[in-house]
């Protein structure tokens, strides 16, 4: 199984020391992987609870610092050299298309080959609307848009025409790295996602209990193989929050229930209080990984 770790993104963390320090530490060690989430802004009052946890709070305070995702993955890849570095989950029908494909081909390309796309679709209606974005139908608005972005990172000359997005004869340049482009990586509870997942998708970034995230699987290999594609193909990822104490001692039993339900890959996410603890926590779960997983 594949280890990555979430970047200490948001909150004290959020700098350029500590973010330094953290990412060359995650490199030296081994992980597989370094990972961002996606929120441009935080409404004061969502008026939608957080799909994320069962009380429906959004784990983040509107007044904490939180960088913006594709800036913070830019800094990333120009002080590592072989971690690979992926979004979980950016998203899509929030974001023009065509500049969103420029912003991601360029990380590609600067990263040497290391980008990861996480997608998703969103859920809080006063983050579009602060964006100026439209809310609804962003699930078929998401399918469009990453249809264009895969245009124009495959086509000599990207054109497009769908019912949200049209773009023609125009150069796009420079392509990806990774051919035929980034590994695209659903993510999502939704049946449409599910769907989504296994009728396009390269893998698909879950979150959840290990019973739940096991029903979510099964779904999206059904959709691959309605499809005629592989689903061992595919790989399975999921996100583990580690809030706790009690949770970090609790990780890796949980790792191997993911492991014998299919994930291939486990991000783990855990608040960096301080760079002592971080590190800590680093070479624990590194050492675990390399006897356990």
């Amino acid at each position: 199984m594949d280890l990555g770790v979430h970047l200490p993104q948001v909150g004290p963390g959020a700098n350029r020391e500590t973010i330094s320090t953290f990412v060359r530490k995650a490199e030296e060690l081994g992980f597989h992987s370094l990972w961002v989430s996606d929120h441009i802004v935080v409404p004061m009052y969502p008026s939608v609870p957080y799909p994320g946890r069962p009380d429906g709070r959004f784990p983040v305070s509107p007044r904490r610092p939180f960088l913006e995702p594709l800036s913070t993955l830019n800094f990333v890849a120009a002080i590592t050299s072989r971690i690979k570095l992926g979004t979980s989950v950016l998203i899509i029908p929030m974001r023009n298309p065509v500049l969103t494909a420029k912003q991601l081909a360029t990380l590609d390309l600067l990263s040497e080959g290391r980008f990861i796309l996480g997608a998703g679709t969103g859920w809080l209606p006063e983050e579009f609307e602060a964006l100026n974005a439209p809310f609804r139908n962003r699930g078929p608005r998401m399918d469009e848009y990453l249809e264009v972005i895969r245009c124009c990172w495959t086509q000599e000359e990207p054109s497009y025409r769908g019912s949200f997005y049209t773009v023609r004869d125009v150069g796009f340049a420079p392509k990806p790295i990774q051919k035929p482009y980034p590994p695209i990586w659903i993510g999502g509870f939704a049946e449409k996602a599910l769907q989504r997942a296994g009728r396009l998708a390269d893998g698909y970034h879950a979150f959840g209990p290990p019973e739940f995230v096991a029903g979510l699987f099964d779904k999206v290999r059904r959709y691959a193989n309605e499809v005629g594609r592989d689903p061992d193909s595919m790989v399975f990822s999921v996100r583990v929050e580690i809030i706790s104490p009690k949770q970090m001692s609790n990780v890796f039993v949980e790792a191997k229930r993911y492991r014998q339900i299919g994930a291939s890959h486990l991000l783990l996410a855990f608040n960096v209080r301080s760079m002592d603890v971080a590190i800590t926590h680093l070479e624990q779960f590194a050492e675990a990984a390399a006897t356990e997983l």
